[in-house]
C-alpha cells in the first residue's frame, strides 16, 4: 500500500474509534447499532433505526450530530405535516421601490445531519417528500432544485408498524436507505449504567470530534479500498439469492419472498464492508465483512407473500437462510 494510501486509512480508522468512544460516553449498550450508524455516515448513505419509545434512538443521533461539527436539524414527524414543512416553500418577499419577488424559505431539510423522527407517524404523502433528497441531493419547489448540503445524511426513527397511529413506510423510499437498524431493550448491567448516569447530577456530555470536511474525506478513502473479484461477486450472490424463481434463491426465498432486494443492496453490501475493513486496520474486504451486513442491508428491501406473512415469517429469518444457502468461502 503506497504511504500516502496508509496513512489516510490510519486516520480513518483513528476517526471511526474517536467518533464510536464519544457517542459511547452518552450511548449505553447498542455496540451494533452504533457500528451501523456510523458506518452508514462513512458511506455517505441514510440509516433507519427501528424499536419501541424510550430506547435511545433519538439520543443516538442527537450525540452523533453533537460529535459532528455540523448543521444539525431535527423533524419531528405528525400526521399533519406536510411536504412544505420539510423542503421549504416560497415567499413573497417585498423588494426596494416595492417590487416584489418569490424568495425560497428552506426548510429543516437543508442541514448536514437531518433526523426524521418517527418517521412512520407522518401520511405517505409527507414521508415520500424525502426521496428525492435522500437518493439525488436536492430538493425542487416548483420549477427550481435546490442541491442540499454535503454531506448530507439522514437518520430516521420509526416505531414498529404494529403500533397504532403508524404508516409504513413505501418500498422505494425503504429502498433508499443503507440500513435498517433494530433497537432492543438493554439488559440488566446496561440498564443499571443508564440509571447511573441520568439519575445522578453530572449528566455524560459529547465533545465535537470531527467536522464535515473530514467525513467527506473519509467517504473518499472508503471508496478506495480493494475488493477482490471473487468477494465482489460474493455479494452479487448473496443478493441474486433474495431474488424467487432465480437461479441462485435460496429455498426461504422461494418460498416465503415475492420480491428481492434491489442493487442498491449489492452496492450497499460492498461500500459497508469497506468501511468496516477501514476501521478494523485492513485495507482490503473480506468475505466476513460483507456477510457482517447482510441483516442490516437486506431486511428492509425483501417483500414477504402472502405465505410468508401468515406464518409471521421475519425477514431476518430469511436473511439467515440465504446466509446459510450460501456458505462462506473459503479462500478469496
Amino acid at each position: 500500500m503506497p504511504d500516502d494510501l496508509e496513512a489516510q486509512a490510519k486516520q480513518f480508522a483513528d476517526h471511526f474509534a474517536a467518533l464510536r468512544d464519544a457517542v459511547g460516553r452518552v450511548i449505553v449498550g447498542h455496540a451494533d447499532v452504533v457500528e451501523g450508524v456510523l458506518t452508514a455516515l462513512f458511506v455517505g448513505g441514510h440509516c433507519l433505526l427501528e424499536g419501541v419509545p424510550g430506547l435511545g434512538k433519538t439520543l443516538l443521533v442527537r450525540s452523533l450530530s453533537q460529535a459532528l461539527d455540523l448543521a444539525f436539524s431535527r423533524v419531528q414527524f405528525t400526521p399533519d405535516l406536510m411536504p412544505a414543512d420539510i423542503i421549504g416553500t416560497n415567499l413573497i418577499a417585498e423588494e426596494e421601490g416595492g417590487r416584489r419577488t418569490f424568495r425560497f424559505q428552506p426548510g429543516p431539510l437543508f442541514a448536514n445531519v437531518v433526523l426524521a423522527d418517527e418517521i412512520n407517524r407522518a401520511t405517505p404523502k409527507t414521508q415520500s417528500a424525502l426521496l428525492e433528497a435522500m437518493q439525488e441531493r436536492t430538493a425542487t419547489v416548483g420549477r427550481t432544485t435546490h442541491p442540499l448540503p454535503e454531506p448530507f445524511f439522514v437518520l430516521a426513527t420509526q416505531n414498529p408498524i404494529e403500533m397504532e397511529g403508524t404508516y409504513p413506510l413505501p418500498e422505494a423510499q425503504l429502498d433508499r436507505f443503507l440500513f435498517k437498524l433494530l433497537v432492543g431493550y438493554s439488559n440488566r448491567e446496561e440498564l443499571n449504567t443508564i440509571l447511573e448516569r441520568t439519575t445522578e447530577a453530572a449528566a455524560p456530555s459529547v465533545e465535537t470530534v470531527i467536522d464535515g470536511a473530514n467525513v467527506l474525506a473519509a467517504q473518499q478513502v472508503a471508496r478506495q479500498v480493494v475488493v477482490a473479484p471473487a468477494v465482489r461477486d460474493y455479494a452479487a450472490r448473496l443478493v441474486l439469492a433474495t431474488h424467487p424463481g432465480g437461479d441462485h434463491a435460496a429455498d426461504a426465498v422461494n418460498r416465503f419472498v415475492r420480491y428481492g432486494a434491489s442493487p442498491r443492496a449489492a452496492q450497499a453490501l460492498v461500500l459497508a464492508a469497506k468501511v468496516r475493513a477501514l476501521a478494523s486496520g485492513r485495507y482490503n474486504v473480506s468475505f466476513e465483512d460483507i456477510r457482517a451486513f447482510a441483516a442490516p442491508v437486506l431486511r428492509h428491501r425483501l417483500i414477504l407473500n402472502f405465505e410468508g406473512e401468515a406464518e409471521g415469517i421475519a425477514t431476518d429469518q430469511v436473511v439467515g437462510q440465504v446466509l446459510d444457502h450460501l456458505p462462506l468461502p473459503t479462500t478469496a
